[in-house]
């Protein structure tokens, strides 16, 4: 029990770690690195988790994302491109032909799936405020 406790605090700093580099690197992905970083603070440091949804930065995605199922336009933008990217450089370096078929397969796939996931629209932005 106290292994599985240090091991998902482990993964929820190192997901929180690499979310924060994403808000400065355009490839990394910021937002799924939270929600990960969330849950597994959910199950290891109720402290932390804590912490986490009321942050400032990152307690408005988790809670879009667990109230609404949605992210925003910005993320939703900059994960297409990044999947993209990294798909691409991906099929470009395997050398066999049917592991290139399997990756455009998966971006398909993955791609299909993101793209469906709805948009949170902020107030300021909509049309009664223009």
């Amino acid at each position: 029990m106290i292994i599985r406790r240090i091991a998902l605090s482990f993964v929820g700093m190192l997901s929180l770690v690499l979310g924060i580099i994403g808000i400065f690197l355009p490839l990394l992905p910021t937002t799924p690195f939270i929600l990960l970083a969330s849950a597994c603070f959910m199950r290891s440091s109720p402290a932390f988790h804590r912490w986490l949804h009321q942050h400032n930065t990152f307690g408005p995605i988790i809670t879009h994302w667990h109230q609404h199922r949605a992210i925003s336009r910005k993320v939703k933008a900059r994960g297409a491109v990044c999947m993209v990217l990294s798909f691409s450089f991906s099929i470009w370096i395997v050398p066999h032909f049917w592991l290139k078929i399997g990756l455009v397969v998966m971006l398909v796939v993955l791609l299909s799936w993101f793209i469906r996931l709805p948009v949170i629209e902020h107030l300021a932005d909509s049309e009664e405020n223009h």
